[in-house]
């Protein structure tokens, strides 16, 4: 009875530190992401392009990518000025673990399986940016998929940070009906490369 008891006392100890430093890191991204449109731009992307891509008269088509692509732009500015200040932050603060679950102070007693959101954020800026330059010339609904993904992933990674690998790949299949396996595959090859070199795959 004593053993099971001590069991019952470190689970519940693990489940009290675990929900503790995720608060704290939902309150910590929300503090530098909130002071930015992202949100609400991701929103009207991945709805304008539903709209161009299921409207059926090629002129207004155009007009919509047009209007897309100023969002586009204002999105990549937005975040990219959001990972420059979350770059401020605290390293001791940024680490995530590479781990599938949370496991109490996971990213401190084993380093080597963590890896830096600032790190991440600044490759998921970078990547944003060159689907947008669209130096490859990418048909717009080329664009628009490559982008989408790169989106995407960057939410998977909030969601890890957050919480953990295994919550964020749930909350975006369920959102995205989109594995995270499909989105890693879908964005450029720059960022899946940069990607999978900073969390080990």
């Amino acid at each position: 009875m004593d053993a099971w008891l001590w069991v019952v006392g470190f689970a519940a100890a693990g489940w009290m530190l675990n929900a503790r430093a995720q608060r704290r890191r939902i309150a910590l991204l929300a503090q530098h992401l909130g002071a930015y449109r992202v949100e609400k731009l991701m929103e009207t992307l991945m709805q304008g392009y539903l709209r161009a891509l299921g409207e059926p008269d090629a002129e207004r088509a155009r007009a919509v990518w047009r209007l897309l692509s100023v969002s586009e732009s204002e999105l990549v500015q937005q975040f990219g000025r959001f990972a420059t200040d979350f770059a401020r932050v605290d390293a001791a603060l940024t680490r995530v673990s590479r781990l599938p679950w949370a496991l109490p102070l996971a990213e401190r007693w084993l380093p080597g399986h963590s890896f830096d959101a600032r790190l991440a954020f600044q490759l998921h800026a970078e990547g944003m940016a060159r689907v947008v330059a669209n130096t490859e010339g990418r048909s717009d609904k080329d664009k628009a998929f490559t982008l989408s993904a790169e989106l995407m992933l960057m939410q998977h990674t909030c969601h890890w940070f957050c919480r953990s690998k295994a919550t964020a790949s749930a909350r975006v299949l369920v959102r995205h009906q989109t594995p995270h396996a499909q989105l890693v595959a879908s964005v450029s090859p720059e960022t899946r490369a940069a990607y999978l070199a900073l969390t080990g795959g």
